[in-house]
């Protein structure tokens, strides 16, 4: 197992549809387990495989929740049906944060309820139903393999914020990650005694 380098917002595997995954083998097996490894490092409660340079349609998660799902696991070839997303504006306590835009958290409004179909790890049909963070996170990261970051679906005023940090840090553009267990964390889990799932404000996908 291998903790991978997580691309940053403009690295262009980040802004592309993945690859549909038709081989359930020994090398996904193996790119399932770093995945893990660096989420796990990264202190997330999610990762996909884009997030780490592989054009492939594949998550992992781990995240706590009361839909009767294991709070660890893997979907491959995911597809979402939501709830209708609330209109109202956004505000803290929707903020959302995503390893490939480190240190930052934007608020997001995303519907309440996704029912996910897709595959594990050995090809087999897996359903669900996910609601309050359990649906965002599958929100987020299925966003991942569409091509999209979070912060690609903010409201203006937090998207022209969101835009500024990235020029500040000067993202956009191919080049940028951060290793995960060996630079200095951007989130600061450091201050949540080891608890990836801890304050929503802190929780990074």
């Amino acid at each position: 197992m291998t903790v991978r380098p997580v691309l940053i917002w403009g690295e262009p595997v980040l802004h592309q549809v993945a690859a549909h995954v038709d081989r359930f083998d020994g090398q996904l097996a193996a790119l399932v387990e770093d995945m893990y490894e660096t989420m796990d490092a990264a202190r997330g409660v999610g990762l996909a495989a884009p997030q780490i340079g592989v054009s492939s349609r594949v998550f992992v998660y781990a995240m706590a929740n009361r839909d009767g799902v294991p709070a660890r696991g893997v979907v491959v070839n995911p597809m979402l049906a939501c709830s209708r997303i609330p209109e109202e504006p956004p505000d803290d306590e929707d903020s959302e944060g995503c390893l490939s835009v480190p240190g930052a958290h934007y608020p997001l409004r995303r519907a309440d309820r996704a029912t996910v179909h897709g595959q594990d790890l050995t090809g087999a049909p897996l359903s669900f139903t996910a609601t309050g963070w359990f649906a965002r996170c599958m929100q987020h990261e299925t966003d991942h393999l569409n091509g999209k970051l979070y912060v690609d679906r903010l409201v203006p005023k937090y998207a022209k914020k969101a835009r500024r940090a990235a020029k500040a840090q000067g993202w956009g553009a191919a080049g940028h990650s951060w290793l995960p267990g060996v630079d200095p964390d951007p989130f600061g889990h450091d201050d949540l005694d080891g608890d990836p799932a801890g304050p929503v404000a802190q929780q990074a996908w």
